[in-house]
């Protein structure tokens, strides 16, 4: 199947669903059933409606700027793991960053990662395992920066979460193993081919399977250039840290005043948690990390849903914006070519 063929199989809605997808979207049906019945309790609606109907758009404006600036710079970033194995231009990689993140808030599973990497692979001359190897190594690369930032904002906070002091370190492990991963595989590829030889598997099949294996290996192994890691490093905090501001200026709008340790606090949380099997858009997770994250700051849980609501409306506008246009522009390419 071509890459064209399997993008518009995911983005098309089908009449029939798998057993697993109905399975899935259930869990995450009941996990933020759960986790809203958790947040919304004692919820004054009144309050929330009030500081939600006083923002002042100036700032929230501002912050849609900041975090399109953020889109971009991911963009950018992913870009340089790319051109390890090839040129991309930077609008296509913007294209099909911004798809894959509004992929990520309405199709299950993160299938936005399969959607960005086959528009990059429909697009480029680089093999679709790399382009996939590519994006996985930076959501990894993302999971060990969120975990630092939340041991980091842990060790100052005065009242610790309790649920997120306990999931930073499973989390920690996760991430090492990840950026372990990353450091090792690429030079163990020998031995990887060696199993693959030896594995009781069709004769025929063996190509394909080692040439997967070796692209695969290949977009790991774009992090192994210095000048790459450095590049991909340095544009990492400047996303991370212009994430926390704009989290601020969020805040801003409401006339709420939040910390900058909290801002980091919430994005990492929010990063972390978007990793559990949820709803799209990640209604429930989101509610129960603001709760969890704001309230040892002084933050009333009214305060907390009325800025967490504001915070996923304005994601929406952004990614949807960005990411519809993204689709669009892809299709037509399509269509013309």
């Amino acid at each position: 199947m071509s890459d064209d063929a399997a993008l518009s199989k995911l983005l098309k809605p089908s009449s029939a669903i798998p057993a697993k997808s109905v399975i899935s979207f259930s869990a995450a049906a009941v996990l933020a059933a759960v986790l809203l019945y958790y947040s919304l309790r004692g919820i004054e609606w009144r309050q929330v409606a009030r500081i939600i109907t006083s923002a002042n758009p100036g700032p929230l404006i501002l912050a849609c700027v900041m975090a399109t600036v953020s889109l971009f710079l991911r963009a950018v970033r992913w870009r340089i793991l790319l051109n390890a194995g090839g040129d991309v231009r930077v609008a296509t990689a913007f294209w099909a960053t911004a798809a894959g993140f509004f992929g990520n808030n309405f199709l299950p599973a993160r299938a936005g990662e399969l959607v960005r990497t086959f528009m990059i692979s429909s697009r480029s001359t680089l093999d679709t395992v790399y382009v996939l190897a590519t994006a996985l190594s930076e959501r990894v690369a993302d999971a060990v920066a969120l975990v630092i930032i939340s041991a980091v904002v842990l060790l100052i906070l005065p009242a610790q979460p309790g649920w997120l002091a306990g999931a930073a370190r499973p989390f920690a492990i996760v991430g090492l193993l990840g950026a372990a991963a990353i450091a090792i595989l690429p030079l163990v590829g020998s031995m990887g081919r060696a199993v693959i030889e030896r594995a009781p598997v069709p004769h025929a099949l063996r190509p394909r399977i080692i040439g997967a294996m070796e692209q695969g290996l290949r977009g790991i192994r774009a992090f192994h250039d210095a000048r790459r890691l450095a590049g991909f490093l340095a544009l990492t905090i400047v996303i991370w840290c212009l994430d926390a501001v704009g989290t601020i200026v969020g805040g801003t709008a409401l006339g709420f005043r939040i910390p900058l340790s909290a801002a980091f606090l919430l994005i990492a949380a929010l990063g972390l948690a978007s990793a559990l099997p949820s709803t799209p858009g990640y209604v429930g997770i989101y509610q129960f990390v603001a709760v969890t994250v704001l309230t040892p700051y002084g933050f009333s849980r009214t305060d907390a849903i009325a800025y967490i609501l504001v915070a996923q409306a304005l994601m929406y506008v952004v990614i949807g914006f960005w990411g519809s246009l993204g689709l669009l522009r892809y299709r037509r390419t399509r269509r013309s070519t």
